[in-house]
């Protein structure tokens, strides 16, 4: 039985009490830098980003774009093109036609769209998922062992939660795993909220508590994990990168493209006087930095094709990107994720009732437990 929850960081959980009796073995783990995109292929394969070609969800390829037919629009004012009734149809569009999958979101300007594509076309909860990787569920349909998984994809956590107890006791399967996504958006909203997050909490105790139980009376040797991809990192400032940005009077697209997301902004350059610039600009801010490239690739995520971005800029933990295409004006979480893995409260967890026997350091030596899980079903 493998449960991951999505944001359940160590910090949240360190000093309560969640399964304490039932999972035994406790400890934290570093997560690797950006979001679920990127961290979840990384605990399905054991490999970092840069290795599975998952980082995140927006990446340079003019070429292969899904969007590229919005480049006839591109003399449209942004009041015709970049409003939210465009942005719902390119959105409905990309997960019904095009094939972008049930996630997909509008979170780069439509006249921008066109040199992007999206990295999680496909799910990852299924054999092939990961294209260029062996997962988890490669390994489970080689093996042909019977399993079942489940995930946002079909149902709502209370409803994986049902199901999962359902076919515990009714089917043959001998591996579980359980995607459980809602406490992410809890988490952004109440994060800061105590009494809040500890009550829901304990729902979710009581919940897998049950699946657990049921677990151990089909079989007492049964293996039960609680993982997660990353935590949540309360909010204290917003820095309108954006604008700072915008104000040296670069053009997109012609002299360089950015994508910003909620704790970092990555740059390409067409133009050597607005690449100068924009670095300038960037070195001047106190509450982030640039990451050098040594740095990218001691955190696995170096591409060599810049794809993710040529220059990548990352906010210290706790600020927040005042303004960007992810992200509604009226937006204002009391937490977030994204930052630096060396920021404790971006810890991810690693909940067992099973020693592994193994060191477990980053969220990538999740991979080798399911592994040996699965092999020993």
């Amino acid at each position: 039985m493998f449960v991951l929850i999505d944001a359940l960081g160590w910090q949240v959980i360190k000093d309560r009490s969640f399964l304490n009796r039932e999972l035994t073995f406790r400890t934290p783990l570093k997560t690797v830098l950006g979001f679920s995109s990127g961290a979840i292929p990384s605990i399905l394969t054991g490999l970092a980003p840069s290795r599975t070609g998952r980082w995140n969800l927006f990446y340079y390829d003019p070429v292969n774009s899904p969007f590229r037919w919005l480049r006839i629009f591109s003399a449209l004012p942004d009041r015709l093109l970049n409003n939210r009734y465009v942005r719902k149809t390119i959105k409905e569009l990309g997960r019904r036609v095009l094939g972008m999958g049930p996630l997909f979101e509008c979170g780069v300007s439509p006249r921008l769209l066109p040199w992007f594509n999206w990295s999680e076309k496909t799910s990852i909860y299924e054999a092939g998922g990961i294209a260029g990787s062996s997962s988890i569920f490669d390994l489970l349909r080689e093996c042909e062992i019977d399993h079942k998984t489940y995930s946002y994809h079909t149902l709502s956590d209370p409803q994986i939660l049902e199901r999962a107890k359902i076919d515990i006791a009714a089917s043959d399967a001998t591996c579980f795993f359980l995607y459980l996504s809602e406490v992410d958006h809890f988490l952004h909203g109440e994060c800061t909220d105590q009494n809040t997050v500890t009550e829901r909490l304990i729902w979710y105790e009581g919940q897998l508590r049950e699946v657990f139980e049921l677990a151990l009376q089909r079989d007492e040797a049964m293996t039960f994990t609680v993982i997660s991809d990353h935590g949540m990192t309360p909010v204290h400032s917003r820095y309108d990168l954006v604008h700072d940005i915008q104000s040296l009077g670069f053009q997109m697209p012609r002299q360089y493209l950015a994508v910003y997301d909620s704790t970092m902004a990555r740059y390409w350059f067409f133009d050597e006087d607005a690449r100068k610039a924009v670095i300038k600009k960037l070195e001047g801010i106190t509450c982030g930095r640039i990451l050098e490239e040594s740095h990218l690739d001691q955190l696995g995520i170096l591409f060599a094709d810049r794809r993710y971005g040529e220059v990548i800029f990352l906010l210290d933990p706790g600020w927040l990107v005042a303004q960007s295409d992810f992200n509604n004006d009226d937006w204002s979480p009391t937490g977030m994720h994204g930052y630096h893995p060396s920021d404790p409260h971006s810890d991810a967890v690693f909940l067992s009732n099973r020693d592994p026997h193994r060191e477990m350091i980053t969220i990538m030596d999740i991979f080798p437990c399911l592994r040996k899980a699965t092999s020993a079903a």
